[in-house]
C-alpha cells in the first residue's frame, strides 16, 4: 500500500525524485497521467492494468465515459526511473498540474499523488473543515 507524504522539487529539465520506498512499490515501470483535483496519478503497472479493464467495459456511446477516457488516457505516460531514482514528467503533464518547483508527492492506497505544493496547500485548507462531515457520510458505521 502507497501512503505518506513526502515534498521533492522538480528540475528546469521536468525530473523529480521519487522517494525509495514509492520506488520500490511502483516496481520498474509504471504510468503517470492527469489525475483529479489538478493533480498527476502514478499507478503501479499492474493497478494501471486493473483500470484499464474497468474502462474497457465503459460504453462508448456514453458521453461521460468518452469524456473521461479522453481526459485520463491522453496524458498517459508509461515511465521508468533514472539511475538517481528520478521520473520525467511530460510538459503537458506538468502544466496541468501547474509543477513548476515545490512538489508534493503522497502515497494514496493503490497510487502515487504528485501534486504542485501550491495546490495542494489550497485543497488541504479548503477541506480539512469538511473533514469530520466527508469520514461520517463515508463510514455509516463504525471503522
Amino acid at each position: 500500500m502507497l501512503m505518506g507524504e513526502y515534498h521533492h522539487t522538480i528540475d528546469d529539465k521536468g525530473r523529480l525524485i521519487i522517494p525509495s520506498k514509492f520506488r520500490y512499490d511502483l516496481g520498474d515501470k509504471f504510468v503517470i497521467t492527469k489525475g483529479l483535483d489538478g493533480c498527476l496519478f502514478v499507478y503501479p503497472k499492474n493497478e494501471w492494468e486493473n483500470i484499464i479493464s474497468k474502462l474497457k467495459i465503459l460504453p462508448f456511446t456514453k458521453k461521460d465515459a468518452r469524456i473521461f477516457m479522453r481526459f485520463f488516457l491522453s496524458g498517459a505516460t508509461e515511465c521508468e526511473f533514472d539511475k538517481q531514482g528520478r521520473i520525467s514528467i511530460t510538459s503537458p503533464l506538468a502544466e496541468y498540474a501547474e509543477l513548476t518547483k515545490e512538489c508534493v508527492i503522497i502515497g494514496v492506497n493503490d497510487r502515487l499523488e504528485i501534486w504542485s505544493k501550491n495546490r495542494f496547500e489550497t485543497f488541504f485548507d479548503d477541506n480539512e473543515d469538511k473533514l469530520s462531515d466527508i469520514a461520517e457520510n463515508l463510514f455509516n458505521q463504525e471503522i
